[in-house]
């Protein structure tokens, strides 16, 4: 049985994506998400699966043969309150230091999880997202 990963990049319209957010306040922290990581990132936002917006792009292939592509940071205005933001949280060290300073957030495998945005340091998050994609691009070195 060959893999089939859900998350794919997609041709989804990311402000179309975003206008559909019922909860004005996630609508409104989304549109100022897509800023900040844009900007910081360098990176075009795009639609990944039904509700991931991804910025850059990175191949991994893991011990186990399983490979794929995945977004190099992004955020996810998920159906509850909380919106996820994609920064490889469990993956490094590394990142202790700025989660210390970031602000409210909970954590699970793979990301952060806000209430809203000003619950947490912007500087603080510009620089995980700088320090996410420079770890991405260090680990998979075929990333543009």
């Amino acid at each position: 049985m060959v893999y089939e990963a859900k998350m794919k990049e997609n041709e989804q319209n990311v402000l179309e994506f975003i206008e559909r957010i019922e909860r004005e306040r996630k609508r409104e922290d989304s549109l100022q998400l897509l800023e900040i990581f844009e900007k910081v990132s360098g990176y075009p936002a795009k639609m990944w699966g039904a509700s991931i917006i991804g910025f850059g792009k990175y191949d991994y292939q893991y011990k186990s043969g399983h490979s794929g592509s995945a977004p190099l940071t992004g955020f996810a205005p998920g159906k509850g309150h909380k919106i996820s933001l994609y920064l490889l949280i469990p993956y490094t060290n590394e990142m202790a230091p700025f989660m210390e300073k970031l602000g409210k957030f909970t954590h699970g495998k793979s990301c952060l999880y806000i209430n809203k945005l000003s619950d947490i340091d912007i500087g603080v998050l510009k620089e995980m997202i700088k320090f996410n994609i420079n770890y991405l691009k260090e680990k998979y070195p075929a990333t543009k």
